[in-house]
């Protein structure tokens, strides 16, 4: 029987879940690909996953990948893929690098294109792209290797402290420092720099940090239930996102008309950056200041913190919680993502 058929009558789908990649996010995102392959519908697909580690492109069983079609051969068998499931955080799958190679192949894929996995991925170009469309971001300032940087004093004063310092296109918080005083500034520089080659300053805001999970198809949009995030830790670190140091409240404890917000401009974000499979976006809300700073009584501000094109996908992670808040299923999400791109 050819391998694509289903009961020697039906097609099945051929899934590849590309997962690894070149970044410090690697490992995570095996788990991401593990959480993705039990959520398929093994009724619908065939799903292999499909490591990346440099240049070296395989199965999970060992199987190199012909990188001419992306096809890999088993028992003296050609397999071929009908669809790519992205789920590598950083490069190359999250930066648009991938999406351009698929492109060019005629591969269909579950996430943005290269244009807006490229903008999003670069966190100070996409919060300041977004800001001229409303949305409210923290102070922040960029460094680029190579280039002489503001002093310590001056960063502080221009940001205030305490203040962020990370990697301008890492994630799971690798490189992120949470710095209180100035002799911290440079060490916290320093370390970012490990991730990448820029590095984002930012001024801290204090709030009641959440995440919206949302997806669109042809036919309908989704927002998912908002997740509340309580960390333990100084910040929603490494440890509080991989560790179990936090507190992950879905739906969050805000009130209807908050949610709705946060929802409504999930979902306009979307539109904007021409988002494409499920998106995650985390907000943090805080107190609106008046001109002589003091906080209007009953008033907030719904601030952009980050956008995800490519989120986790482990049973634990945001969305798989929101998505079991809606009352849905991964499974039906999942096939909602893949066939939309068929249809």
């Amino acid at each position: 029987m050819h391998p694509n058929l289903y009961f020697g009558r039906k097609m099945r789908r051929n899934i590849a879940i590309i997962a690894g990649g070149d970044s410090s996010e690697h490992e995570v995102s095996l788990r991401s690909a593990a959480g993705i392959y039990s959520f398929m519908d093994k009724e619908r697909y065939d799903c292999t996953i499909v490591v990346f580690d440099g240049k070296n492109w395989h199965t999970e069983a060992g199987e190199p990948i012909d990188k001419n079609d992306f096809s890999f051969t088993r028992g003296g068998v050609k397999h071929t893929f009908d669809f790519a499931y992205i789920t590598i955080h950083g490069t190359p799958g999250e930066n648009g690098i991938l999406q351009g190679y698929l492109d060019m192949i005629g591969m269909p894929y579950s996430c943005c294109g290269v244009l807006a996995a490229a903008l999003t991925f670069n966190k100070y170009a996409c919060n300041h792209y977004l800001s001229y469309f409303g949305f409210h971001i923290a102070n922040s300032m960029m460094l680029r290797a190579g280039q002489k940087w503001p002093n310590a004093p001056k960063i502080a004063e221009t940001l205030g402290l305490p203040c962020f310092i990370k990697s301008n296109i890492g994630g799971s918080s690798f490189g992120c420092t949470k710095v209180k005083t100035v002799e911290e500034v440079y060490p916290a520089i320093e370390r970012a720099f490990q991730e990448g080659d820029e590095v984002i300053c930012e001024s801290f805001m204090q709030g009641t940090e959440v995440t919206c999970g949302v997806y669109k198809t042809k036919d309908k949009a989704v927002a998912f239930p908002i997740t509340e995030v309580v960390t333990h830790n100084e910040f929603f670190d490494y440890n509080a996102k991989y560790k179990g140091e936090v507190d992950e409240i879905t739906p969050a404890r805000i009130p209807d008309a908050i949610r709705d917000k946060i929802q409504a401009e999930t979902l306009r974000l979307y539109d904007i950056i021409g988002a494409q499979g499920i998106i995650r976006v985390d907000w943090i809300i805080t107190k609106r200041q008046s001109d002589k700073g003091q906080c209007t009584k009953d008033d907030v501000q719904i601030n952009l913190l980050e956008v995800n094109t490519t989120p986790g996908m482990t049973p634990t992670s945001f969305i798989p919680q929101q998505v079991r808040a809606a009352g849905l299923e991964m499974r039906d999400v999942l096939t909602d993502i893949i066939e939309n791109k068929f249809n």
